[in-house]
């Protein structure tokens, strides 16, 4: 993979759970930034991240292990580790 399908491939997931974080949560688009921590800036709680969790499994395909999502704080951790589940 080069480093612009890369940059492509991080662009597209940022973009999706933007999408998907806005609809699902009334959240606003400007809120949803990549160094946005998900519990302390954008209020989503355990319940909320199971849901996300399970959106982000069709977007996938993949089966996610909570442990895919131990570490995850910001929305970039989150648009990593979605990118290591695409490369599965």
């Amino acid at each position: 993979m080069t480093i612009e399908t890369a940059d492509s491939n991080h662009e597209q997931i940022l973009a999706h759970i933007r999408k998907t974080l806005v609809e699902l949560f009334d959240l606003s688009a400007d809120d949803v930034q990549p160094k946005a921590r998900l519990y302390e800036d954008l209020d989503i709680d355990s319940i909320d991240a199971v849901d996300l969790v399970v959106e982000l499994k069709q977007f996938t395909g993949r089966r996610i292990k909570p442990d895919d999502f131990k570490s995850v704080r910001t929305i970039d951790d989150v648009v990593n580790v979605v990118g290591q589940l695409m490369q599965r």
